[in-house]
């Protein structure tokens, strides 16, 4: 008879190296309660669904809607239970045979770093146009009249820009300026004032969306494909939470958003009436 160590002794032992080679899901588990959090805690705290969260514990992320959505879950339940999220991703990746392959990945970049160029410039070139073909019509005017005086004081009073408008047969700067800036202006009326309205579009590819009111009740939470749009009201506030912030493209109370958000990126965002101001 050996004296020395029970096998309830080594047992310790057996589970640190079990631990060492938890799945992404289990580990986020243990992290969890470790932490005293339950499953509603989390999902209050990450606006990741209670379904969501059930089913990556159980290392099923077919739910997340594919590879990307399931990073960005992951990251975010990492963050929330004091985990690094970096070794669980990798691992997620060495299981699920690691990450996209360079070729894909690249045009969302080069979309994303192209979009901005191809908006502004637009809006930029429409205005000059219009406001050159203004300042030449107001110069031709004051030549052609001979009443420098008469001509200042139009100019000062406003009243020559209105006539120039009108008057002068410029298709190029006029079509421009007319067909650009129109989505923002009506957009701007037709939002009231004394609410928070919201309008969420998908642009450059399809992301889970979830929209909460003032009172935490949720007004929206699915897939939003390529193309498709949804708009929301409230009182008060609305709660967004963007599954892939990328391809999203966000007009609050009539304003374009102009947020430089990331493909794949989980972001979560508050607006209140008035101007737009991230919460």
């Amino acid at each position: 008879m050996s004296i020395g160590n029970s096998p309830e002794d080594e047992r310790p032992f057996e589970d640190d190296r079990e631990e060492a080679h938890l799945s992404v899901g289990r580990a986020l588990r243990q992290a969890r309660i470790a932490a005293g959090l339950t499953v509603d805690d989390v999902s209050n705290a990450t606006r990741v669904r209670i379904a969501i969260v059930h089913a990556i514990e159980a290392d099923d992320f077919a739910p997340c809607g594919g590879d990307v959505y399931a990073r960005g879950h992951i990251r975010t339940l990492a963050k929330a239970v004091h985990l690094d999220p970096e070794p669980l991703i990798a691992r997620y990746d060495a299981e699920h045979g690691g990450r996209p392959a360079p070729t894909p990945a690249a045009p969302l970049f080069e979309a994303e770093r192209i979009r901005p160029e191809r908006r502004g410039p637009n809006w930029t070139a429409a205005m000059v146009a219009a406001i050159v073909a203004v300042i030449g019509f107001v110069g031709f005017t004051v030549v052609k009249g001979g009443d420098d005086g008469g001509a200042k004081d139009q100019v000062a009073g406003g009243s020559t820009p209105t006539t120039g408008t009108t008057a002068a047969p410029t298709p190029k700067g006029s079509k421009s300026g007319d067909q650009k800036p129109a989505p923002s202006d009506s957009a701007i009326a037709a939002a009231p004032q004394d609410k928070v309205t919201v309008q969420v579009s998908a642009t450059d590819g399809r992301s889970w969306i979830s929209a909460r009111d003032h009172n935490g009740r949720l007004m929206f939470d699915g897939l939003l494909k390529q193309g498709q749009s949804k708009t929301f009201q409230d009182s008060t506030k609305i709660n967004l939470v963007l599954g892939d912030a990328g391809a999203i493209q966000l007009y609050v109370n009539g304003k374009k958003i102009d947020d430089d958000f990331q493909p794949g990126a989980v972001e979560r965002l508050t607006y209140t009436k008035g101007d737009p101001q991230v919460g």
